[in-house]
């Protein structure tokens, strides 16, 4: 079973520290898996860390992560090689696709040189649930800010863009990100523009924001548009979804 259209559940949270585990999956993961239709058996979840470089210790918390969440994961790696021997087929077979934060700018590139860009189009039309943090929340989008070059933050304009609008991740706890958006929008360097705090996620269908959930209290999600030649902030007030207790 798939979602009924095209999904993407866009976030900057879904990880909090667990009891016996380094790692769980919070709210907004969960909320990802309800809304793929997975219902009956276990949900199938596909990790994938291409912008923190497949790094094998992350893989394994994620692989604890769902064990305790009651999901069957498959890891995609694609350093040194691919680890599937057919990925658009192992992506196709999921319910949720949940992308790792780090670096957005390398994630795209390796991405494209897998046509693993392609595979992601082709699962999202079929109803596969798109996810993810951070760089695993801007790759949907056309673009965002970003420190994949270095601790000063820069714009990205060349992501997928399924997603007809910029991302702002982070939008909360990193300084300099709002001020780099506003201006980005102002000066027409990204579009309207869908912004998070820590903990936040933005639910698409097809290409339409449906609304905006919460994992933490107080927090908020916002779009940014051009007026003139400045940018305005409109907040859109998240709704919080339950608490969980394992």
């Amino acid at each position: 079973m798939t979602a009924s259209e095209p999904t993407i559940v866009a976030t900057s949270g879904g990880h909090r520290a667990g009891g016996r585990t380094m790692v769980m999956f919070d709210a907004l993961v969960h909320h990802a898996v309800d809304m793929s239709g997975a219902h009956g058996r276990r949900p199938r979840i596909m990790y994938v860390g291409t912008a923190i470089g497949d790094a094998e210790h992350f893989t394994a918390r994620m692989t604890e992560a769902a064990r305790v969440a009651g999901f069957d994961l498959t890891p995609l790696h694609l350093f040194p090689m691919p680890n599937l021997d057919d990925i658009e087929g192992s992506v196709l077979d999921q319910d949720v696709v949940w992308v790792m934060g780090g670096s957005v700018a390398n994630l795209l590139a390796v991405w494209r040189v897998h046509g693993l860009d392609r595979v992601m189009r082709r699962a999202w039309e079929a109803g596969v649930v798109l996810s993810g943090v951070s760089a695993g929340s801007i790759c949907w989008f056309q673009g965002g800010t970003t420190d994949s070059f270095g601790p000063a933050l820069q714009p990205l304009t060349n992501a997928l863009g399924f997603l007809p609008y910029g991302n702002g991740v982070h939008y909360d706890t990193d300084r300099g990100r709002r001020p780099m958006v506003h201006r980005l929008v102002a000066e027409g360097t990204l579009p309207v523009t869908h912004c998070t705090d820590d903990g936040v996620g933005l639910v698409y269908r097809g290409t339409e924001l449906a609304e905006a959930v919460t994992e933490a209290p107080g927090k908020g999600a916002y779009a940014v548009m051009r007026e003139g030649n400045s940018a305005v902030e409109e907040r859109i007030e998240p709704r919080r979804l339950p608490s969980l207790r394992f």
